[in-house]
């Protein structure tokens, strides 16, 4: 079954069961927060024991992307290490 996110705004769609990870890199977005150097960053570990895929989801900040079940409506916001 497909479902569909939003991306700062913009409809992404995904398949029920990927992590918001998964939708975010199959839409080819390699990034989606900022260090406070600008540098980019996405996924890196992909089991959670790093903060570097960190978003906002429904209003909830720092949620790891790699770990979070992508639901149908969810808002999702990017991060910028200014936001913390």
């Amino acid at each position: 079954m497909t479902i569909e996110i939003t991306v700062d705004g913009e409809p992404v769609a995904g398949l029920d069961g990927q992590t918001v990870a998964g939708v975010l890199l199959a839409a080819g977005r390699k990034s989606w927060r900022t260090t406070r150097s600008g540098a980019p960053r996405g996924v890196f570990c992909g089991i959670g024991a790093c903060f570097d895929c960190l978003l906002t989801v429904n209003g909830v900040p720092d949620v790891r992307a790699c770990r979070r079940r992508a639901a149908d409506g969810d808002e999702i916001l990017t991060q910028s290490r200014e936001d913390a």
